[in-house]
């Protein structure tokens, strides 16, 4: 049965291969993102909202009443020491991070639950254990685990599954330029690659109603050394 599907962050990146993915196979995909361009390419329905501004998505979004998965997968990501990040780093992962899927999936649920709906939510390796430097993109992580733990709970008697997935470093611009910025070093062909990730997602979303996976947690079989785990 063909699927209505939400993907965040569908221009770039795993979103992007993801979205593509999901058209291929005849899925109703709704690409969201910020760049109009970008999003025509896709060639599906699109949600043009920019998430550090959490108090536009209501008219974004208004108007869909059924909908099977939502895939949160937009995300901002920045290092740096404690000593060194700003209040406005902070507020903005906090915003796009968690904030903003919180009122996404608030205004969808009615959807989700009409729907028998699925809400994935792509964290990160970082969200389960945050090492120097990701205070701020770690701290935002851990609370959208806490997010979707609480939501989870809250409309299981409601038929809505709620999953967490825990990608650990993925070859995409986000990482490149992350290590960059970290002097870190950068070898891609160590990362898993965005085609993989998606495939975890995808796997996520594909499991019969039945059942439900709470927790994915994937990373690449030879990861990069002297890093944390990143998507």
């Amino acid at each position: 049965m063909r699927r209505t599907i939400l993907v965040t962050g569908a221009t770039r990146g795993v979103g992007r291969t993801l979205t593509e993915s999901l058209i291929a196979d005849g899925e109703d995909v709704i690409a969201h993102g910020r760049d109009h361009k970008a999003l025509a390419e896709l060639g599906c329905r699109t949600v043009v909202a920019d998430l550090s501004e959490p108090e536009s998505l209501a008219d974004a979004v208004a108007g869909i009443d059924h909908l099977d998965v939502l895939v949160h997968n937009a995300g901002i990501a920045q290092a740096g020491p404690v000593a060194e990040l700003d209040l406005a780093t902070w507020q903005q992962h906090m915003t796009v991070n968690v904030v903003a899927p919180a009122e996404l999936t608030r205004l969808l649920l009615p959807a989700l639950r009409a729907a028998s709906g699925h809400v994935v939510f792509v964290n990160s390796g970082v969200g389960l254990s945050a090492g120097p430097l990701w205070s701020a993109y770690g701290g935002s992580k851990h609370a959208l685990k806490a997010l979707a733990d609480a939501l989870r709970a809250e409309e299981q008697a409601n038929g809505v599954r709620v999953t967490t997935v825990y990608p650990g470093q993925v070859a995409t611009d986000m990482q490149r330029e992350l290590r960059e910025a970290m002097g870190a070093p950068y070898d891609p062909e160590r990362a898993m690659s965005a085609v993989t990730a998606a495939a975890s997602i995808r796997y996520a979303m594909d499991v019969p109603a039945q059942a439900s996976v709470h927790d994915l947690r994937i990373a690449p079989s030879n990861p990069i050394p002297h890093a944390s785990s990143m998507r």
